[in-house]
């Protein structure tokens, strides 16, 4: 018994990496109240990943309300988030914590 779990587990955490492998991933930056790029496109109907590190001294928090994405990173911290497949369009993220300068736009073509 023991056995099959350990096969169970190995089998899930080998699919969960392949998985994530396979995701679209983009690159963002907070810095002194800025996120760079501000603009980035990414491909429509397709599960993107979004790697968030935060090089600044303060804290931030990543937003988009219409996909309810919420991330809050101390400073010199990194996570990321997954957004589920996009509609072509338009989808703007901002820094709460510095929401008139900390702007991306995410553009899903």
């Amino acid at each position: 018994m023991p056995r099959l779990l350990a096969q169970f587990m190995f089998v899930g955490l080998f699919a969960s990496h392949v998985f994530a492998a396979g995701l679209f991933t983009v690159k963002v930056v907070a810095k002194d109240g800025k996120l760079s790029p501000a603009r980035l496109e990414v491909p429509a109907g397709q599960r993107i990943k979004i790697e968030i590190s935060n090089q600044g001294k303060t804290p931030i928090e990543f937003e988009n309300l219409q996909l309810r994405v919420e991330k809050v990173l101390a400073p010199e911290a990194e996570s990321f988030v997954v957004l589920n497949p996009l509609r072509p369009g338009s989808y703007s993220f901002i820094d709460e914590f510095h929401p008139q300068a900390g702007k991306l736009e995410l553009i899903a073509k």
